[in-house]
């Protein structure tokens, strides 16, 4: 029996909490870095940061193995797969006795966590097309972002109330909860006639395929350079706030309030991107990115961080940038591969995840005393975007 096609506003809820899990692995555990560190033998905030990047090494990893198997399989039993490595991954995580152990862990959730977050882009790539794609992952991402506004203080609830190992099982419960809702409410989406046989040299094979269009590697790399930027705030975050600040009790608001920057931007994209198209919101975005991170830099090289606020709204700024890039650039980079759309989601992901971990562990060890090296970070992530932005617009190519 064919399961009945889900609204257009439960698929958009549904592929929001199968990404958003991600952020609620991630987020929910920053007011706790310090708690777990001590609690697994260290002190060093470079080696708490490891707990929040090491799982996007997972993420990247992950969809080389779920994306081709996607298009052989369909989407869905993957989904599965993911989940139960996430599960055990979880339990690790629970039970490591050393930082070491806990990497593994979090590398291998991040592993588990590819399957839903590709196959949730592959699936949302499989139904729609064109700036209209672009619409729907906007709004996607405005739910998804949901989370990254409630998860720290979610996750602060629930350290007071029992333990940090606690915040893993609340994950836990959220996975079972969106397993069984997308078991029963989403049907497979990759037609019959996109099936591709599975073969050992199907990555290979995908990978010659998807290099020849030059708009989604172009795009796949300003991803990598926007997502390594932004992964360097989320791991250091709790370090600026808490530390540099002194604001432990209303870290998790200030990062709900900055969320909540992203989300208006991703809501205000999702309105008026069919109107305007995807490259363009992008393309002014980008330098909307460039020009708030040169602005802080001449601000405040050399000198002491400003007030809270000031910083804040310097922040506010960027994110709400970030909120208009994310979707329109996952959007474009998918556009011309519809064919291939479980490897496109695989290897894209791949590379701007790859991209992203050295770049956030490059310039996170150097935020020490101030946040002036992330917005250092900032400007010269977004100044490699522009070049290859007109790069992409140099090959004449078609995109809206």
């Amino acid at each position: 029996m064919q399961k009945k096609k889900p609204s257009q506003f439960e698929f958009i809820a549904l592929m929001a909490s199968l990404m958003s899990i991600v952020a609620l692995a991630i987020d929910a555990l920053l007011p706790a870095l310090d708690i777990i560190g001590h609690s697994i033998g260290t002190e060093s905030n470079s080696e708490n940061q490891l707990l929040i990047i090491m799982i996007f090494l997972g993420l990247g990893i992950g969809p080389l193995v779920f994306g081709p198997i996607s298009d052989s399989l369909g989407r869905k039993p993957i989904v599965y797969v993911g989940f139960s490595i996430f599960i055990i991954a979880s339990f690790i995580c629970v039970n490591a006795p050393s930082i070491e152990v806990m990497v593994i862990g979090r590398i291998l959730q991040g592993i588990g966590l590819s399957a839903p977050r590709t196959i949730s882009i592959a699936i949302v790539r499989d139904t729609f097309n064109g700036d209209y794609m672009a619409r729907i992952m906007s709004f996607i991402t405005v739910v998804f972002l949901l989370v990254p506004i409630i998860a720290p203080a979610l996750g602060k609830l629930v350290l007071e109330i029992y333990n940090w190992e606690a915040i893993f099982y609340f994950q836990l419960v959220v996975v079972l909860v969106v397993s069984l809702w997308f078991w029963f409410r989403q049907p497979e989406t990759l037609h019959p006639e996109y099936r591709v046989k599975f073969t050992k040299t199907m990555l290979i094979d995908g990978t010659k395929e998807l290099f020849k269009y030059k708009q989604t590697i172009g795009y796949t790399i300003i991803s990598g350079f926007i997502t390594g930027s932004f992964m360097v705030y989320l791991s250091t975050s709790q370090q600026i706030f808490q530390q540099q600040y002194n604001l432990k009790e209303e870290f998790p608001y200030i990062f709900a309030g900055l969320a909540i920057s992203m989300g208006a931007a991703s809501l205000s994209n999702g309105s008026v991107v069919v109107r305007f198209g995807m490259k363009k919101m992008a393309t002014l975005a980008l330098y909307s990115f460039f020009g708030i991170s040169l602005l802080y830099i001449i601000l405040f090289y050399n000198s002491e961080n400003p007030s809270i606020e000031i910083l804040l709204a310097f922040f506010a700024f960027q994110f709400f940038s970030i909120g208009f890039l994310f979707g329109n650039l996952r959007a474009l980079a998918m556009q011309p591969i519809a064919h291939i759309a479980g490897i496109g989601a695989a290897i894209t992901g791949f590379i701007s995840t790859i991209m992203a971990v050295p770049i956030s562990a490059l310039i996170g060890k150097y935020v020490e005393g101030t946040a002036l090296p992330l917005f250092i970070g900032f400007l010269v992530c977004s100044i490699l975007s522009i070049i290859v932005l007109r790069w992409i617009n140099s090959q004449n190519l078609v995109t809206t």
